[in-house]
């Protein structure tokens, strides 16, 4: 076991005590099961977190910060905890639809948690296992009673979901085991979720019941492998489970060579040995003899946090030696940033930040590292936690002083959203981080000064209420519609049906009614803006002109006239990964950047030279004909240009051009809208077309079912 004695897979001789309950938050009745995946993290079923809230079974919305009450094993007696969703990968049809009643198989379906657990963590997790048919299995519904055990065999196995057939006597898979999990006892590992009893559906010859001996103790898991393959993307696993050391890991004999050189004396290391364990809640060694420097190294580069505690040990006696020991870790891809304290003190803090700030985590994410190429994905501030620790420094440093990692300037810019009191400590907790980490005041002083200057200029600009409208074509004059809500905390969908197409007209009344449901925030006074998400090929797409025509409305509903509407082509804006960088420091620069006007023909190589070093240049006013003009707007938006305007319908020199060059980038939406309400009143004066393409930094879009798999912008 080593010095260091870290467990897992313990309670192998009592597996049914890895079953964690997942408790409804309203009357504390059972939801489902789940496992103890990590320290503070917990794994189950995406439908058993929207039963223990109450929530539709297949609701695939985040559910956010709310929270769930688990009894996780403890001893003989369960310990009760609240935890709250960092990942959520929703249950989804084969081809990412929503799920409905009914249906008897779906995709996804995964919840990671994370819980205010004790300094020393959770129980100990179970080791994870691939599944396999022919294996022979137990399950245990959520309470993890011992008489609640059910026999399972795997009979097929297909790669998302695996059917399991239960035991003709005993217990049978039923209500309260999903999200539990399936433990292998050959493999003495835990080898899936339970995520449901398989129901038959009617006779599809007479449409009668189905016999009721046919899979009558049939249910289906999640195997080992695919969670793997869904987390995997996520970093959980790497996040949540102790490394095996690699023995070619450059950053190992650095790190002996240096805990030699700090701790010569073996009382020295024994004490440092000591407090180190009990910083990362893992038992110790003997108090007489201490662990090796390989030992104390091998540690080091096999728990995630335990470097990131020992430099904080080391720290205060000898900062050279704390830099030695961070600059050797850094050769490795184990250590995170931050100890466990500070990580459990950084969680603490946000807990308490008001909601509405929370919201804009994002978006302060997004100011503060602007030139990062994807803002790192996650429906929730753990999540995001989670991604932000593994980024680099911001890259400005000089004399050799570290640089300031991206997590320590994104919580600066959330301090600078907050009230006094609250900017206070978190402001403290960074400066605490800062010191243990050796980064000079004055660099993070700096990037205090930048949030601060971020925050009062974004002060006055609240998140504008949009909604946002997937269009794709369906046919000669037919489009198909999904539709979002996003009040400033992320998309919602709200569409029921992505099957049914529409008319033009059909589709302006659909958005209208959706439009007639959102309520601007108190004191907002501007009307949604409609994010209309297209491909390349529909970047004309006049959707603005569309009337919800109906002989029985005494007006006509022009979605462009009545509401600013821009286009969005994330096929075009994620063509190209290498320009999003360019895409998210030219957006930083709205209120400051350039304006390029292409008033000539030009080929794609000629815009592209022109623009691909000038990121100064935010906007492009494209105002050529037709015939070379979709071919400009595609190269600027793939390029990385957020805003585009141009007239769908100019032959020559285009009204839209003058008339739009007089206002501010940031106020286009507007203004556009402003020019169609007059050419709806007067065509002579105002003839243009205009197209205004935005790519908005700050927002995101959903994940969207395209020819080619796009990520959330």
């Amino acid at each position: 076991m080593g010095w260091f004695r870290v467990a897992v897979g313990s309670a192998d001789n009592d597996p049914r005590r890895h079953v964690v309950a997942v408790r409804r938050a309203d009357d504390d009745q059972l939801a489902g099961g789940g496992l103890v995946l990590g320290p503070d993290t917990l794994l189950t079923c995406a439908h058993v977190i929207n039963d223990a809230l109450g929530r539709p079974l297949f609701e695939t919305r985040s559910p956010g910060s709310a929270e769930i009450p688990v009894d996780v094993s403890a001893g003989w007696r369960p310990r009760r905890h609240l935890a709250r969703v960092a990942h959520w990968i929703p249950p989804r049809t084969r081809d990412g639809g929503a799920v409905r009643e009914g249906h008897d198989e779906w995709f996804g379906d995964l919840a990671v948690l994370r819980v205010d657990a004790p300094p020393e963590g959770l129980p100990t997790w179970p080791d994870r296992s691939a599944m396999r048919t022919g294996q022979t299995l137990a399950a245990w519904h959520g309470s993890g009673g011992a008489a609640t055990m059910a026999r399972l065999g795997v009979i097929s196995l297909h790669d998302a979901l695996a059917y399991l057939d239960g035991a003709p006597t005993g217990m049978a898979v039923g209500p309260g085991y999903s999200g539990g999990p399936v433990w292998c006892a050959e493999e003495r590992a835990v080898v899936g979720l339970v995520a449901a009893h398989f129901m038959p559906s009617r006779d599809p010859v007479t449409g009668g019941p189905p016999d009721t001996q046919h899979m009558i103790r049939r249910s289906w898991a999640v195997p080992w492998q695919r969670v793997e393959a869904e987390l995997a993307p996520l970093g959980v696993l790497d996040d949540v489970s102790v490394a095996p050391i690699d023995p070619d890991d450059p950053a190992l004999p650095l790190l002996v060579e240096a805990i030699e050189d700090i701790m010569p004396s073996p009382s020295g290391r024994s004490e440092r040995a000591q407090r180190l364990a009990r910083a990362c809640g893992v038992g110790a060694g003997s108090d007489v003899t201490p662990p090796t420097p390989e030992e104390f190294g091998t540690f080091l580069l096999t728990h995630p946090r335990a470097l990131a505690a020992f430099s904080g040990i080391v720290r205060r006696d000898s900062p050279e030696g704390a830099d030695r020991v961070l600059a050797a870790g850094g050769l490795s891809r184990t250590p995170r940033l931050l100890s466990p304290q500070e990580y459990a003190d950084l969680r603490k803090h946000l807990r308490a930040v008001d909601r509405s700030v929370l919201d804009r985590f994002p978006e302060a994410a997004r100011a503060a590292l602007p030139h990062l190429a994807r803002l790192p994905a996650g429906d929730t501030v753990d999540a995001l936690l989670d991604r932000l620790e593994s980024l680099p420094g911001d890259g400005r440093s000089s004399g050799g002083e570290r640089r300031v990692p991206a997590l320590l300037r994104v919580i600066e810019y959330v301090a600078a959203l907050c009230p006094l009191s609250k900017r206070a400590e978190l402001r403290l907790w960074a400066d605490s981080v800062a010191r243990r980490l050796g980064i000079a005041r004055g660099a993070l002083g700096e990037r205090r000064s930048d949030a601060q200057e971020w925050a009062r200029s974004a002060r006055d600009r609240s998140a504008r209420v949009r909604v946002l409208v997937q269009v794709t074509r369906a046919g000669r004059g037919r489009h198909r519609l999904r539709i979002w809500c996003d009040e400033g905390a992320g998309p919602r969908q709200v569409s029921k049906d992505s099957v049914a197409t529409y008319s033009a007209s059909q589709a302006a009344r659909e958005v209208l009614r959706v439009l007639d449901t959102v309520t601007p925030p108190a004191g907002d006074d501007r009307p949604p803006m409609v994010e209309v998400l297209v491909d390349r090929g529909s970047l004309n797409l006049p959707v603005d002109e569309w009337e919800a025509r109906d002989p029985d409305e005494i007006v006509p509903g022009v979605l462009g006239v009545e509401f600013p509407l821009v286009v969005h082509c994330p096929e075009l804006l994620r063509r190209h990964v290498r320009f999003m960088p360019h895409w998210r420091s030219r957006w930083s620069r709205l209120d400051s950047g350039k304006t390029f006007v292409v008033s000539e023909a030009m080929d794609s190589d000629t815009i592209y030279s022109k623009l691909v070093n000038q990121l100064d240049t935010v906007r492009v006013s494209v105002d050529v004909p037709p015939g070379p003009r979709d071919g400009i707007v595609q190269t600027c938006l793939a390029v990385g240009i957020p805003v585009v305007v141009w007239d769908r319908g100019g032959d020559g020199a285009s009204h839209i051009a003058e008339r739009m060059a007089e206002v501010a980038t940031r106020e286009l939406p507007d203004g556009v809208r402003d020019y169609r309400a007059n050419a709806k009143a007067s065509p002579p004066e105002f003839p243009g077309r205009p197209v205004l393409a935005w790519a908005d930094a700050d927002r995101t879009v959903p994940r969207l079912h395209l020819t080619e798999p796009q990520e959330s912008a």
